[in-house]
């Protein structure tokens, strides 16, 4: 009898979930791709619809449509569409600034038997030629160029270097090129000194590390005279990050190299209220057998003022590095760097943090 009841109530289950199951909406799509083909950037947004169908019992309702990226969007029916009423999801795909293929697909969300269902775009877009303005989008006076900052990157100590600029002239009158002020460890010319109109030139910078004297990251500008003007906006970055050439030491004098370690690499002053300054020690050992030279000491802001107690460390010697930070202006969570730069062949380059948490 017992079995007989179990049996019942299993079927009675049984079929509770299968009218359930036979009343819910089922979603059904005409395709779930479409192909875009080949099209031109300039021709725009394209767009294409997806149709569908409800072939269940009960109204469905499509809870949330997404898109894959901000280049898709889609726009659905958003009221319940009935038994064996039909639906569209329009997706469109704006290519601007996208050439080339894509891929992209659209997430329906719904309350039917099949709840998510991935509807997929493709195609390729052909790039549209570009304006003087978009290849040149930077402007040196009346000049255009594709940047105003000449970057040399890493170079060794005693390195020369030389890159130029491409300068175009868009104007209807031809414009002469005058310098201002250049570094004594740069060389700039321009080719023409005149450049014709509706014609192009080029800036020469030639970079001179060793006449630099310094070590590690430095910046630079360059001031132009265009046509005699003295805009100081007329201007173009130069920066290098020079390194010492340890390339020709023999392993006895990397046996007997300077080793820098410090005490510690980081420092967290906690809380501190705005306005206030407060001091922290990096002790620098020499671990090594020949002097270690401290080459260069920066920080990444000018609140952080750094001062090493001495610039040459004997072997089995420590020097302090005292680091004040100002917290004046200030607000919040803030982390700060320093790098040092010394003659350690093998870690030329340490970078200390200072950290802290400022209240009002």
């Amino acid at each position: 009898m017992k079995q007989l009841l179990r049996l019942s109530l299993m079927f009675g289950f049984a079929m509770i979930a299968f009218i359930a199951l036979a009343q819910k909406p089922q979603i059904v799509f005409e395709n779930l791709e479409h192909d875009f083909g080949t099209f031109k950037e300039s021709d725009g947004v394209q767009t294409t619809t997806f149709k569908f169908t409800n072939e269940g019992s009960v109204p469905l309702i499509l809870s949330n449509v997404r898109a894959s990226c901000g280049c898709t969007t889609p726009k659905w029916t958003r009221e319940p569409i009935a038994p064996n009423s039909t639906g569209e999801i329009q997706v469109s795909y704006n290519p601007k600034n996208r050439p080339g293929s894509f891929n992209k697909t659209v997430m329906v969300n719904s309350n039917a038997e099949n709840g998510t269902t991935v509807l997929r775009i493709t195609g390729k877009v052909e790039e549209r030629e570009k304006t003087l303005a978009e290849m040149y989008p930077r402007k040196i006076g009346a000049l255009r160029v594709k940047t105003n900052h000449i970057s040399f990157s890493r170079m060794k100590e005693n390195e020369t270097k030389t890159q130029d600029l491409e300068l175009v002239n868009d104007t209807d009158k031809p414009i002469k090129v005058g310098f201002r002020t250049v570094p004594d460890h740069i060389t700039v010319k321009v080719e023409p000194a005149t450049i014709p109109v509706n014609g192009k030139g080029k800036l020469i910078v030639t970079y001179n590390a060793k006449e630099a004297n310094t070590y590690g990251f430095a910046s630079h500008r360059l001031y132009l005279s265009i046509d005699g003007s003295n805009d100081y906006r007329a201007s173009v970055g130069v920066s290098a990050t020079i390194e010492e050439d340890f390339g020709s030491l023999t392993p006895e004098e990397l046996a007997k190299a300077p080793v820098a370690t410090f005490s510690e690499k980081a420092h967290d002053f906690g809380e501190m209220k705005q306005g206030d300054k407060k001091d922290h020690t990096f002790m620098l050992t020499n671990d090594g057998k020949s002097e270690l030279i401290i080459r260069n000491v920066r920080s990444s802001c000018g609140c952080t003022a750094v001062a090493p107690a001495k610039k040459v460390i004997a072997p089995g010697e420590s020097a302090p590095i005292k680091v004040t930070f100002d917290s004046r202006g200030k607000r919040g969570r803030q982390s700060k760097s320093i790098t040092v730069i010394t003659n350690d062949p093998k870690t030329p380059t340490s970078m200390l943090r200072i950290s802290c948490n400022i209240t009002t």
